[in-house]
């Protein structure tokens, strides 16, 4: 028996004396039944003996799961509503605060600021599986069409929690193969979220060459949940397409000779931690591990989908000609609404010279109204101090891809050294670091908004696409 099986068994054990204690004889099942959830939480919450808590916890979870939608929302209603701060402490904490400002009236009013629901929260998760079950909880609040101020509330508090419950300390990194228990594979497979994984067999391809490589978080409450998980590809070049990687017939090679990890997919697998940043930890881990195994890699890239590109090109075409796009463009783009665009050579090469200068535009000056990179995969791999290194063209022509960004995926270069900086520029500045290629790109698209694209002498576009990594269309 495992640690964490053991660990289980023994709650589930204390659980069930409570339960007896709490609800004792034959007609336990109705006691408990009378017993509003509201009341059973003010019960949890006044509630000072170990197994009477648990069985408590233990209690509201598995009525809140018998609940249907309509029940579970107006139980998240009732959280917020019921179980916010206490405010008559609060005035008071407030005012001995003003009177005396010393760290005892400081201490105090923190207490008095935290809603009673954040405390309840902590002793539900006491129960058998209660962090799973929290989980979900808040995948249904997540959910939930409410955007109201009591929603964004409680969604505060279960972030706040979350937050340290799964920080890096209490994670642990397991690598993923082919021998990898078989309801964990069949996780993956359900998880991936970035290029779909068919089946078996081609989840055996992405898993068993000796130049391929996977790596998931675990939760030690959450024993076979991975949190995230990454794919990896080792290589001797930098990917443009994401065929390069997954080709059935793809060269197979020593990986001792790569010089290059790709990674290729990174997935989020549990909905209710939604906002609780986990690849950030993961990638790092993972670089210093492939590291210490392969003193032959150099290059440390992600390819990587663009979901936000085709909705902002689509919002600028849609938008005032001349102060969104310019006229020449415009027009170019219109070759986009016929489905069949990129089968043909001449039409994809015509979009090529428009799209990938909007797409610099799209990452080096768009912003979102707190100023940060619009694109939610360039923010977190920009945030983590990668460079924006390498627009692909046509880099992924799945349906999902081309509807999302019209094929484009890009290469982000996590440089060791520059990290920080990186890291440091965006935040302090709110700069994009990019390549000398990326960069050319922009500048062409200053130059197509004057006309400049149609001057004799102007760069050609190859030319520009070249980066210190190689480049290009293939």
């Amino acid at each position: 028996m495992s640690e964490t099986s053991f660990f289980a068994d023994m709650l589930q054990s204390i659980t069930d004396r409570g339960r007896q204690l709490l609800f004792s004889g034959s007609r336990a099942t109705q006691v408990a039944a009378k017993v509003d959830l509201q009341t059973l939480c003010e019960m949890l919450l006044s509630s000072r003996g170990e197994a009477s808590g648990m069985a408590l916890a233990a209690e509201i979870l598995d009525r809140w799961g018998a609940l249907d939608s309509e029940g579970a929302q107006a139980f998240l209603h009732m959280l917020h509503e019921q179980f916010g701060p206490d405010t008559t402490k609060l005035d008071q904490a407030i005012k001995n605060y003003r009177a005396e400002e010393n760290s005892a009236a400081i201490i105090a009013l923190h207490k008095a600021a935290e809603p009673r629901r954040q405390e309840l929260l902590r002793r539900l998760n006491h129960a058998p599986n209660g962090t799973a079950k929290l989980v979900r909880m808040r995948q249904d609040l997540l959910a939930s069409k409410d955007r109201s101020e009591g929603h964004h509330a409680l969604d505060a508090d279960f972030t706040h929690l979350f937050g340290s419950w799964f920080n890096r300390g209490f994670l642990t990194l397991r690598p993923i193969d082919w021998s990898t228990p078989a309801h964990i594979l069949e996780k993956i497979i359900k998880y991936e979220a970035v290029h779909e994984i068919a089946g078996w067999g081609e989840l055996r391809r992405r898993l068993a060459p000796a130049d391929r490589r996977c790596f998931a978080f675990f939760h030690p409450r959450l024993a076979d949940e991975p949190l995230v998980f990454v794919e990896v590809a080792l290589t001797r070049s930098v990917p443009s397409g994401i065929a390069d990687v997954l080709d059935e017939g793809r060269e197979h090679f020593n990986p001792d000779e790569a010089t290059t990890a790709v990674f290729y997919s990174i997935s989020n697998c549990q909905d209710g931690l939604r906002g609780i940043s986990f690849g950030n930890f993961l990638i790092k881990q993972v670089v210093d591990d492939l590291r210490r195994d392969f003193p032959g890699l150099k290059n440390f890239v992600t390819l990587s989908p663009v979901p936000g590109f085709a909705r902002w090109l689509a919002n600028a075409r849609a938008s005032a000609p001349e102060r969104a796009l310019p006229g020449a463009a415009r027009e170019t783009l219109r070759l986009l609404d016929d489905a069949s665009w990129p089968d043909n050579d001449d039409t994809a090469a015509e979009l090529e010279r428009v799209l990938l200068p909007l797409a610099a535009r799209y990452f080096l000056v768009e912003r979102t109204p707190e100023g940060r990179p619009i694109d939610p995969v360039a923010r977190f791999h920009l945030g983590n101090g990668a460079r924006l290194e390498r627009l692909n063209f046509l880099g992924d022509r799945s349906t999902k891809a081309m509807q999302q960004a019209h094929g484009l995926m890009v290469n982000y270069l996590y440089k060791l050294d520059d990290i920080v900086a990186n890291h440091e520029a965006l935040a302090q500045r709110g700069e994009v670091i990019a390549s000398p290629g990326v960069k050319g790109l922009l500048n062409q698209n200053d130059e197509s908004r004057r006309g400049g694209h149609d001057r004799p002498g102007s760069r050609p576009f190859a030319q520009i696409m070249n980066s210190t990594l190689g480049g290009g269309r293939k």
